[in-house]
């Protein structure tokens, strides 16, 4: 894991699931977090439940996060295993 990986990881973990009060790390909700290319950040994630009333905020706060770290030029978040997951992931990323 490269140090970039390693800070997005530690910030993407400290996000909270406003309906637990948890942190995405306690929750263990971050399947993923890669640099695909220098300052480029790929973080995937499952929500909660396949039908997760916030899970669009949630690949939102977590794109946020992302993107606060030093080093960071861009931010892609793929959320999985929720049934609108193509639409989380297009309306994040565009």
């Amino acid at each position: 894991m490269t140090e970039l990986e390693d800070k997005v990881r530690v910030e993407v973990g400290k996000v909270q699931d406003p309906e637990t009060g948890q942190t995405f790390e306690e929750m263990q909700m971050i399947q993923n977090v890669k640099e695909t290319a220098p300052g480029t950040i790929t973080v995937e994630f499952v929500p909660t439940s396949p039908f997760c009333p916030i899970a669009f905020k949630l690949a939102s706060d977590i794109r946020d996060a992302a993107r606060a770290v030093s080093g960071v030029e861009k931010a892609i978040v793929y959320c999985h295993g929720h049934a609108m997951e193509e639409q989380i992931n297009d309306m994040t990323n565009k």
